[in-house]
C-alpha cells in the first residue's frame, strides 16, 4: 500500500512560486551567449548528461518529462551543434546513447560560472544566518525533486577529472581562466 505524500502548505507553494521566477531569470541570464543558440530545454538537457552521465534517449526523455519523440528530435539538434554526441555501448551494440561532448560541458560550466556570481550577488542581500536557511531549503529541495549536487557530477568527458582538491567553484573558475573566459 502506498502512502498519500502530505499535501504543501499553500504559502510554502506561493513563496517557492515566486522565488522560481527570480530562478528563471538567473537561469535565462546566466546562459549569455549560448542562449542565442540554446534553448532552455536544450540547455537542461546538456545539464542531465552533465550531471547523469551517458543516457539512452528514452532515460533522457523520463528525466526531461518529455516523450521520447521530443527528447530525439532535441538530440539531433544538440548533435548538429556539437554539444552532444550519439554512440552505441559497448556492452550493447543494439542500444544508443548520447554523451555530452567537451563544447556541450562548456556550455554547462560556463552557465554555471555566471549563475553563481548573479545568485551570490543575490544572496550577499541577506545576513548570513538567512543565506544558512535558504541553503538548507534549497539542498532539501533539490533533493526531493531528484537533482545531482555538483560535487557528484560525472568527470567532464574532454580530459581527466579535476583534482579533488579543488572545490567546484574553484573548478569552475579555473575552468573559466583556461578558456580566456570570465
Amino acid at each position: 500500500m502506498k502512502l498519500a505524500e502530505p499535501a504543501a502548505d499553500e504559502a510554502v507553494v506561493d513563496a517557492v512560486l515566486t522565488a522560481s521566477r527570480t530562478l528563471v531569470a538567473v537561469v535565462t541570464s546566466s546562459l549569455g551567449a549560448a542562449a542565442e543558440d540554446t534553448t532552455l530545454a536544450q540547455y537542461r538537457a546538456l545539464v542531465v548528461l552533465a550531471s547523469r552521465g551517458p543516457q539512452r534517449v528514452s532515460d533522457l526523455a523520463r528525466a526531461l518529462d518529455v516523450t521520447p519523440s521530443t527528447a530525439g528530435r532535441m538530440c539531433d539538434r544538440l548533435v548538429r551543434k556539437g554539444l552532444i554526441r550519439r554512440h552505441r555501448t559497448r556492452s550493447d551494440r543494439r542500444a544508443v546513447q548520447v554523451t555530452i561532448t567537451a563544447d556541450g560541458r562548456r556550455v554547462v560550466d560556463e552557465a554555471t560560472a555566471r549563475r553563481r556570481t548573479l545568485l551570490a550577488g543575490i544572496l550577499g542581500k541577506l545576513p548570513a544566518r538567512q543565506q544558512q536557511a535558504v541553503a538548507s531549503a534549497l539542498r532539501a529541495f533539490a533533493a526531493a525533486a531528484g537533482e545531482v549536487p555538483d560535487g557528484q557530477w560525472p568527470a567532464d568527458p574532454a580530459g581527466e577529472p579535476p583534482p579533488p582538491a579543488l572545490s567546484r567553484p574553484a573548478r569552475d573558475r579555473a575552468a573559466a581562466g583556461a578558456h580566456g573566459r570570465s
